[in-house]
């Protein structure tokens, strides 16, 4: 019946895709990414080692799903999101069952490992594909529906995890959590299709005469795409964003707490992040479709520099939410950007490996950052950290810049 109502032009395909795997999405966000953090004390009491034994899973997962990402992108630009996504799902859910059986840290990291591979073919990037092959004059607005269902992943999994530990033990936890996590087999599996043209559909939905006669979409090879400046200035710009944002989220706390707050109340503030992220992708998301998405983008660089000149001005509680709000809205919406962004300037036909090499400077960029800040600390203090963050989003901001002004002398050349 569903696909009666897709041949006959009343429901496109593409919508019910995207609602399918945004649900997806917050499930498999929520368990393999977000959880974490809720298992490092109780597994460390368990296996008698120190916390960061334990955090060490994390980033080894954070390095092993940026060192799958371009072939994650190969196998996407080739064969499509199907059959990576149903087997990511499959293998995140075998592993988070693996996880649940670990007794050294050693063997927490070769399941960590695996997991960073399975997250990285079931997360934003073949979702992002997906939306690149099936929207174009849509597309930002279906990338702003897809997001908007990421950023609840936090606020449901994480409570959600530490009741289940409290409950069960963090042991029994995982085993539930994997039975949650199975239940994203199936849509993956039945529901993903590769590209419109599969269903005899074209992308938006439009009738395939009418696609016929659009402009043709750009496309770039991923080698060409290497070669370009535009390339490596936006994956350094993002990068930039990213050390912040990272940075940010691991010693905000800390610093709050050097300023005289509580603990009660520099937790919620920093809980406020997911929250101001969701917003930023609500109000500003749709900015993009009006103005350039370069100009909207450096626009949220501006306002992370905003929120932290606010941290470095004022030591009053207010300025701290004044922080949270600009700072978390301005990271959360670049989600969104920089998927268009790639798509725009890139096309869709090789989105995966190029997103995918992309995805490799983010990884660099987000592991280094707790070490990277952690020792700008103890060199010039959080104040200096922050007035560093600063210089970086700034030098961020000025790439997209130069972005933008090489796509305007290109449109006036044409």
């Amino acid at each position: 019946m569903l696909l009666n109502r897709v041949r006959t032009g009343h429901l496109y395909y593409g919508w019910v895709m995207l609602w399918a795997v945004s649900l997806t999405e917050v499930v498999s966000w929520g368990i393999l990414y977000y959880a974490y953090s809720v298992f490092v004390a109780p597994m460390a009491r368990d296996l008698a080692v120190d916390q960061l034994a334990i955090a060490t899973g994390y980033a080894i997962a954070l390095l092993s799903n940026g060192a799958a990402a371009p072939l994650v992108g190969w196998w996407l630009d080739r064969y499509g999101a199907r059959g990576l996504m149903t087997a990511g799902s499959i293998g995140g859910c075998v592993l988070v069952l693996l996880w649940s059986q670990v007794t050294t840290p050693l063997q927490l990291y070769l399941v960590m490992a695996g997991i960073g591979v399975a997250s990285a073919a079931v997360l934003y990037e073949p979702a992002f594909a997906i939306v690149a092959a099936w929207f174009r004059r849509e597309r930002g607005r279906a990338l702003q529906i897809l997001t908007f269902f990421g950023a609840w992943a936090s606020f449901i999994f994480i409570p959600l995890a530490g009741w289940l530990v409290d409950q069960l033990g963090w042991r029994a936890a995982l085993l539930a959590l994997a039975a949650i996590l199975a239940l994203t087999i199936p849509p993956h599996a039945l529901i993903i299709r590769r590209r419109p043209a599969d269903l005899g559909l074209a992308p938006d939905g439009d009738p395939p005469a009418t696609a016929a006669v659009a402009p043709a979409e750009t496309v770039v090879r991923p080698r060409a795409a290497l070669r370009q400046r535009r390339f490596w200035l936006l994956g350094g710009a993002f990068a930039a964003s990213g050390f912040a944002t990272v940075a940010m989220t691991v010693h905000l706390i800390p610093y709050l707490l050097t300023r005289g707050e509580s603990l009660t109340v520099a937790s919620s503030i920093a809980g406020l992040h997911g929250m101001m992220s969701l917003l930023g992708r609500l109000l500003i998301g749709p900015l993009g479709e009006r103005w350039p998405r370069w100009l909207v983008t450096a626009g949220l660089f501006a306002m992370q520099i905003a929120g932290l000149l606010a941290l470095v001005a004022f030591s009053h509680t207010a300025a701290a939410i004044v922080y949270i709000a600009l700072f978390g809205a301005g990271a959360g919406t670049q989600t969104i950007m920089r998927a268009a962004l790639i798509a725009e300037q890139y096309g869709s036909a090789n989105y995966g490996l190029i997103s995918g090499w992309q995805n490799v400077l983010l990884t660099v960029a987000r592991t280094a950052a707790p070490v990277g800040a952690g020792a700008l600390i103890g060199l010039t203090g959080y104040h200096g950290m922050l007035w560093c963050l600063i210089g970086l989003l700034t030098a961020g901001m000025a790439l997209l810049v130069i972005v933008g002004r090489q796509a305007v002398s290109l449109s006036d050349g044409h």
